[in-house]
């Protein structure tokens, strides 16, 4: 029997139900596939516009959150508008018919991104038996497979005008969180029965970042790859211990670390970064010559008239007192300085700061913003905005090819890949299918017209394509 528990701990409230022992599935969350298909997935759809390759589609309110499947449902959260709702919603995945929805229990909604971002980001996570979602307007909620409340935990919001994007990772018996934000960057985990702090890790030289972390398996060990504003590191996630790190990354991280076997590849790309087109900060003495007019040692918005300043104003006011001070211009400027755009192979091959020798290559073009790359058959693959498509050889970092899918403009979705195919799906709503193999091959190009933010999700012979009006799920045709 089930013993259900009211609990009152450090000031919050939560309502949990103490199980049996934990599933034997796998567990799944963002990017634990390393978004590659289970080679027992079957076939998989060559091209969308076919017409026997749509299975169904379900009218959602939008949303960016990467979908899970769990239960034969496919979960995701959405975002309404009209009243500020957050909800998670559970899709049968034969039928495609809502199965349940509930309402997330947020006081407020977060900041976000108007244009291009939503309060409703994070992939959800399934350990088999349990769903866990999280909003950073709110925090961290654990349903049952049939949408019962089992705990819940308020964490957010945090100071970000861009929100929490971050997804819930699970380890062992433990749920894993990152939160890099402007102020009170932490690594978190907490118990998967009572969502109750297991440890938690401050991050205080972290700046607002936006990455999963992954799972890395070494020797026998599981490590955190945890990567963040110019530093990738790895974590023991038993307690949370910091083991190594390695700096070389951008000044805002969104794609995750990509383990595959013995070596880790990072992208990390942000404005600002590139050689040759780098911003860089005047001396604090000078920017206060320059605009500090009533001499108070500190300059106020209304004072300065650079927009690379003012674009950054909010995330650089630290203590969001309306005027920047020496130590909050000299913190943002440093980040500049030693930003790097560039992908990562590496090799940890000790405690503390990785040396030189740790790396196995770099390359500096390509580089996504925001999806996560791709690691399959020896390629690596990843996407920028202008639907650049960049294949790197994985071992050496020799360039394969260097081509452009058929959706241009931005990309937020990460690619995934099955039956011999990688998927791509562009914000604008074009996905692209290309041979997963050395030689350049496009095969389909798809648009749904409708915007995508979401990865999409390959379950069984299933892809499951989330806009921001529908959840799609196609199939491939019958032989």
């Amino acid at each position: 029997m089930f013993r259900i528990l009211n609990l009152i701990l450090s000031g919050w409230i939560v309502t949990a139900t103490v199980a049996g022992a934990a599933s034997s599935t796998p567990a799944k969350y963002f990017r634990s596939d390393g978004g590659i298909a289970d080679p027992a997935a079957g076939r998989l759809p060559d091209h969308l516009d076919a017409p026997e390759a749509l299975l169904w589609r379900t009218p959602l309110d939008p949303g960016h959150s990467t979908p899970v499947r769990g239960d034969g449902k496919i979960v995701l959260t959405t975002y309404r508008a009209a009243g500020e709702e957050l909800a998670t919603v559970a899709i049968d995945e034969t039928t495609g018919k809502v199965a349940w929805k509930r309402v997330a229990p947020a006081g407020r909604v977060e900041a976000f991104h108007r244009a291009s971002g939503s309060p409703a980001a994070s992939a959800p996570a399934w350990d088999g038996r349990r769903l866990y979602v999280f909003f950073g307007s709110y925090g961290l909620i654990c349903y049952e497979p049939d949408g019962s409340l089992v705990w819940q935990r308020p964490l957010g919001p945090f100071q970000d005008e861009y929100g929490a994007t971050s997804s819930p990772v699970l380890v062992d018996d433990k749920i894993i969180l990152q939160e890099d934000h402007d102020v009170d960057s932490f690594l978190m985990a907490l118990s998967r029965n009572t969502g109750e702090t297991v440890w938690k890790t401050a991050r205080p030289d972290a700046v607002r970042s936006y990455s999963t972390p992954a799972v890395w398996t070494s020797h026998g060990r599981k490590e955190l790859l945890v990567a963040g504003a110019l530093e990738l590191a790895g974590y023991d996630p038993t307690n949370g211990e910091k083991l190594w790190w390695v700096n070389g990354l951008a000044r805002i991280v969104i794609p995750g670390a990509v383990p595959a076997g013995d070596t880790i590849y990072v992208a990390s790309w942000a404005p600002g970064g590139d050689a040759g087109k780098r911003v860089e900060f005047d001396r604090w003495p000078v920017a206060l010559e320059k605009w500090d007019k009533n001499k108070d040692g500190k300059l106020a918005r209304a004072e300065i008239d650079d927009h690379e300043v003012l674009e950054r104003f909010y995330r650089m006011d630290l203590d969001q007192n309306g005027t920047l001070e020496q130590k909050e211009w000299e913190r943002h400027a440093a980040v500049f300085q030693r930003a790097q755009n560039v992908v990562l192979a590496l090799k940890p091959s000790k405690r503390g700061e990785l040396s030189p020798g740790d790396i196995l290559w770099k390359y500096p073009r390509g580089v996504p913003y925001v999806p996560t790359p791709l690691i399959d058959k020896g390629i690596f693959w990843m996407v920028k905005d202008g639907g650049i498509v960049t294949k790197l050889d994985a071992a050496t970092g020799q360039m394969l090819q260097e081509e452009r899918a058929g959706g241009v403009g931005g990309y937020y979705a990460s690619p995934v890949a099955g039956d011999g195919k990688v998927y791509f799906a562009s914000e604008q709503g074009v996905v692209t299918v290309i041979a997963n193999q050395r030689e350049w091959k496009v095969i389909s190009s798809h648009n749904l017209h409708e915007k995508i933010y979401a990865t999409p999700l390959i379950e069984q012979n299933r892809v499951y394509i989330r806009t921001e009006k529908a959840l799609y799920c196609f199939g491939a045709a019958k032989q």
